[in-house]
């Protein structure tokens, strides 16, 4: 965020969340990108250690207390390290939102409390290999039988699928009933009936066991629901808060790497006598980063602080929502400017730009694409300027012929 913004204890925080970055090993970040780690588990357990994951969750259940206002600020810092870290020290907060908002006391203390503490790697299953952005036309079923629910369908692009101890499930309970009023959400365990069927070959963002699960009538305890069976629109509906909000703060951490490589390369580089920071081409690129950077996160930070003070909840998403779109498209654009200032080497990997660059490419399309933002903010927009209060000033009569009635033909 704005430095000027900034209270002495969020600054203590970026110090905590910069101390803990610099501590990941450079081994780790390359194993990752090599697909030879599944998911980066001790990462997580030590974020949970150093008491870093979800912050804004009560004490009592081991966050921090905080706000969005401060875990955005965290979240920025350890989205430097790229789109894998940043998703894996992320989803204890995604899931978490479910558990914290919506679930029971037994189900925060068994479930909450360890994924705050990095003891167990949560994992979301939303999308299925027939539908992405259309969420209510989840085919996945649960059907009940006595004290427990028989799960069966697919997920994919669950990230930690291969180590996840737990996954936040949305399944149709209710087949007859219209799209979003017949699908509950669960907390399914990982067991027998719980196939891993596929990892896929990723273009970046590796390292975290992104797969498709197969649930083969899993037996799912009828207490592992999470808010009331049928119920699971209002929880997807919160659930892109946190999705999003996250999202959009880890794309600044991505685009500000990009950048500060690229600011410190072009500052050495020399061509034709000087400094090549000294040509437009090259400087140009550079404030047009930060400037693409800044705005980011006065998006982001908005919409931080809508969520926090309860705003009205079409205004926030769809702030969430703009701030999702713009930060993320803003990232991969300066991870560009980054390439391009650092020519021919930046597309090798003697620099982290060509890494950086897979990796913006996924959070475009990721917790809904960018498309998707654009729908909910029109939308939200005309809601709000079509029902607004006559406490605004009627521009449109400020034309010197307004009242030619006759004039003003629509249809």
């Amino acid at each position: 965020m704005f430095e000027a913004m900034l209270t002495e204890q969020q600054r203590a925080l970026r110090r905590e969340a910069r101390d803990f970055v610099r501590w990941v090993p450079r081994q780790l970040i390359l194993d990752m990108d090599a697909d030879r780690v599944t998911y980066p588990s001790e990462f997580v357990r030590e974020a949970g250690d150093r008491g870093l994951l979800g912050l804004r969750f009560p004490t009592a259940h081991g966050g921090r207390g905080l706000r969005w206002e401060d875990e955005i600020l965290a979240i920025e810092e350890v989205g430097v390290l790229g789109t894998a870290l940043a998703c894996a020290y992320v989803m204890p907060s995604i899931v978490g939102e479910a558990l914290d908002v919506f679930g029971t006391p037994e189900q925060k203390e068994r479930w909450l409390k360890p994924l705050l503490t990095g003891e167990l790697i949560a994992a979301e299953a939303l999308t299925e290999p027939r539908g992405g952005s259309d969420f209510f036309g989840t085919t996945t079923e649960a059907r009940r039988e006595g004290d427990h629910y028989v799960l069966r369908g697919q997920k994919r692009f669950i990230v930690g699928a291969a180590e996840a101890d737990l996954f936040l499930v949305y399944a149709r309970t209710d087949p007859q009933a219209s799209p979003r009023q017949g699908i509950s959400a669960f907390i399914v365990e990982q067991g027998e009936e719980v196939e891993v069927e596929y990892l896929y070959g990723l273009l970046g963002t590796r390292g975290g066991g992104t797969g498709r699960l197969v649930f083969r009538d899993a037996l799912v305890p009828a207490e592992n629901v999470i808010g009331p069976e049928n119920g699971a629109a209002e929880i997807f509906y919160q659930m892109m808060i946190p999705e999003r909000l996250t999202s959009a703060a880890g794309a600044i951490g991505m685009g500000r790497a990009a950048l500060e490589v690229a600011a410190q390369y072009s500052d050495k580089r020399h061509a034709f006598g000087r400094k090549i920071r000294r040509f437009e081409g090259v400087s140009f690129k550079v404030a047009d980063s930060i400037t693409l950077l800044d705005a980011a996160r006065g998006l982001v930070y908005g919409a931080a602080r809508s969520v926090d003070a309860g705003d009205d909840p079409r205004r926030s998403r769809r702030l969430v929502s703009e701030a999702k779109r713009f930060a993320t498209d803003a990232a991969w654009q300066v991870v560009n400017h980054a390439m391009q200032i650092l020519g021919g080497i930046g597309y090798t990997d003697v620099y982290p730009i060509e890494r950086l660059l897979r990796d913006t490419r996924l959070i475009m399309i990721w917790t809904g694409t960018n498309e998707i933002m654009d729908l909910i903010i029109q939308h939200e927009y005309y809601q709000q300027v079509l029902g607004q209060q006559a406490d605004t000033r009627d521009v449109v009569s400020d034309a010197p012929e307004a009242e030619q009635v006759d004039e003003k033909v629509y249809a």
